[in-house]
């Protein structure tokens, strides 16, 4: 009895104590999730930063980002955006192709020097175009107002993505703030008459570089090029028109222009790199070719590397034909990465962030 009446004498102690402590509140509902970080911590001076909540809009989860941050280097640095791919139906920020330790490799190239962030974006299934590139964009804008938070370096910024990720990518960097494909602000809180002003209103969407591996630029000719499965492809029930919310056969030609890169692209466009498997069942090769074509016509600095027979995600008949290809499409990605927006150069620093 002594025992139980010294433990309920302790609960209400603490409970005394715990009462004295305040918790803050704000002006207005919140709405963000403010569970603490989870953090990882990556070889060579590389934290993770898992599922932080980039964008909240009702009637829909939270969108997250996975950060990866190098901390034994000071100073500034360029960020890299990834989106990844899945047909904008499905995938996840931590896989890509035939990669078994993707966010290995992401948090390979923040040892180099770059504040890299993988980004989920609303689903088909949740939300037709434009959602998607808006969640991209805001997920840019909002790194930008966090900038000195992440150690950002907000003028340099590269957007890298793998098959509906790639069509983002693209997306993103050709259509610099394009008024059709502008963020959706959330509506104010309620009991709040108007949508506070948030730091990353006032940010760009712009990027300075994007990759793009075996992407659709141009969703009018994709279902023509793509041969016997073009039918398919052309059908409502394909990934494409999921995404655009009509049959890519019957879709008005203003859908398909606002949803394809080629529509955007001008001389103003930044430098882009397009890798594509010759043997690509699944987004024709073409894509790559024309949309590469356009480019140079504009006078935009861009590669296209043609890796050949291998299918899409440039899986190969063979496994080491596939890690072959796998290997060179990420050498030549951390190539132009480095020669885009190049690493921060600051000297090394003990401390982490």
């Amino acid at each position: 009895m002594a025992a139980i009446a010294l433990t309920l004498i302790m609960a209400s102690v603490s409970l005394a104590g715990a009462a004295q402590s305040e918790p803050a509140v704000a002006a207005h509902a919140v709405l963000d999730d403010r569970y603490p970080e989870r953090r990882t911590t990556f070889p060579n001076g590389v934290v993770g930063l898992a599922d932080v909540i980039y964008s909240v809009l009702p009637g829909f989860r939270p969108l997250r980002l996975d950060l990866y941050e190098p901390t034994t280097l000071s100073g500034l640095h360029p960020l890299v955006l990834y989106i990844h791919g899945g047909g904008w139906v499905s995938g996840h920020t931590r896989h890509s192709g035939a990669f078994e330790d993707w966010p290995g490799v992401l948090a390979s190239l923040a040892r180099k020097g770059y504040v890299v962030a993988s980004v989920e974006y609303r689903l088909s299934g949740e939300a037709r175009f434009p959602a998607a590139i808006q969640d991209i964009k805001a997920s840019i804008r909002r790194l930008r107002a966090h900038a000195s938070e992440y150690g950002i370096d907000r003028t340099k910024a590269v957007v890298w993505g793998g098959s509906a990720g790639g069509q983002l990518a693209a997306l993103a960097a050709t259509s610099c703030g394009a008024k059709a494909l502008e963020p959706v602000r959330p509506p104010p809180p309620p009991g709040v008459t108007t949508t506070p002003p948030r730091p990353e209103d006032h940010e760009s969407d712009c990027v300075q570089g994007a990759i793009a591996w075996y992407g659709i630029f141009d969703f009018a000719t994709v279902a023509s090029q793509s041969g016997q499965a073009g039918a398919q492809m052309g059908a409502s029930g394909s990934a494409p028109s999921q995404y655009l919310g009509c049959a890519l056969s019957s879709c008005p030609a203003d859908v398909l222009a606002a949803a394809s890169a080629d529509h955007y692209a001008n001389g103003r466009s930044p430098p882009v790199l397009l890798i594509h498997g010759t043997a690509d069942h699944t987004v024709p090769v073409q894509q790559s070719r024309d949309f590469y074509s356009l480019l140079r016509s504009k006078g935009v600095a861009v590669s296209l590397v043609e890796i050949p027979d291998v299918d899409h995600s440039f899986v190969g008949t063979k496994p080491q034909v596939t890690k072959a290809a796998s290997l060179e499409a990420l050498r030549k990605s951390f190539e132009f990465i480095d020669r885009t927006v190049g690493p921060a150069t600051s000297p090394p620093h003990t401390s982490g962030r």
